[in-house]
């Protein structure tokens, strides 16, 4: 993401507070100094623990704290974290409250619109109001209910209706506070609907699947006036990282995995996707791999 946009808040995957605590800190939280600005996303439910992380995360040189308040799985449920919290407001303050003691950095929360049956607007803004007497300024809004028993993860991120206008209600009911929406974000322009209304947009699948399409956001969100790199360039940029993980013994497949919608929706872009997938997991495949894939464009 850094070969193609150096602005945007880069956010890591949810890390629960005992992985950090017990499963090695290096191992779940080393990264490249080039991701800055760069959040991290705990996942938790006790404020001692949470303190405890945030403050090693904070060491770490982590830009934001961010706590998960919308993940909807079984077994975040059973570690009583994620998007069950929501029913705890006073809880999740209490979270928020010691991890901001014990940091300087911005401690922020995303959440859901609701959970079950608990999904009305009075239910949100009561979260809300609850959550931000703990100095939380910053709320990241998943505008779907999630469902906590029924439904599977991927299914609470696709099929509980996008409701962005109960997003929107909570800004004008809370002007003070940053809003920022998640969830079925695709395109820039959709990007610009929401800042309409809203202080940013989180894109999470979108990101991921079609990297580039965040090409221009440089230019188009943070005032830059940058030549934007073709996507040979973003890809012979990574391949320089390729070289310096593969020398510490990192596996090509875990890195060229990232890559393989960086051509989405180009022609031959499911040659490189296959080219890659084939190829990458092979004993001894180097850096070559990725030379070769970008062969089919050149």
């Amino acid at each position: 993401m850094r070969c193609i946009t150096k602005h945007a808040v880069l956010y890591t995957e949810m890390i629960t507070t005992g992985a950090i605590i017990h499963g090695g800190e290096e191992r779940h939280l080393r990264y490249n100094q080039e991701e800055h600005p760069v959040a991290i996303q705990l996942g938790g439910s006790d404020p001692k623990d949470l303190a405890h992380c945030a403050k090693i995360c904070e060491d770490y040189g982590y830009d934001e704290i961010n706590l998960n308040v919308g993940c909807p799985s079984d077994r975040v449920q059973n570690g009583r974290f994620g998007a069950c919290l929501m029913a705890e407001p006073q809880l999740v303050a209490d979270c928020m409250a010691a991890m901001s003691d014990v940091v300087n950095i911005p401690t922020t929360v995303k959440t859901r619109i609701g959970i079950d049956d608990m999904d009305s607007y009075e239910h949100l803004y009561q979260f809300v109001d609850t959550v931000k007497q703990a100095g939380v300024k910053t709320f990241i809004i998943h505008a779907r209910k999630a469902w906590l028993s029924g439904l599977s993860p991927k299914e609470n991120r696709e099929i509980p209706p996008l409701k962005y206008d109960v997003a929107y209600q909570i800004k004008k009911d809370f002007p003070d506070l940053e809003i920022i929406v998640n969830g079925g974000v695709t395109t820039l322009d959709q990007v610009d609907d929401h800042m309409q209304h809203l202080d940013g947009a989180m894109i999470g699948r979108e990101a991921y699947h079609n990297p580039y399409f965040l090409a221009e956001v440089d230019n188009r969100f943070y005032d830059q006036n940058y030549d934007i790199p073709s996507r040979i360039e973003v890809a012979e940029e990574y391949c320089d990282y390729v070289k310096s993980q593969l020398e510490q013994d990192v596996y090509l497949g875990h890195m060229t995995r990232h890559i393989l919608g960086l051509f989405h929706a180009q022609p031959k872009g499911k040659l490189w996707r296959r080219y890659l997938s084939e190829n990458a997991y092979k004993k001894g495949a180097g850096h070559e791999v990725i030379e070769e894939a970008l062969n089919l464009f050149r």
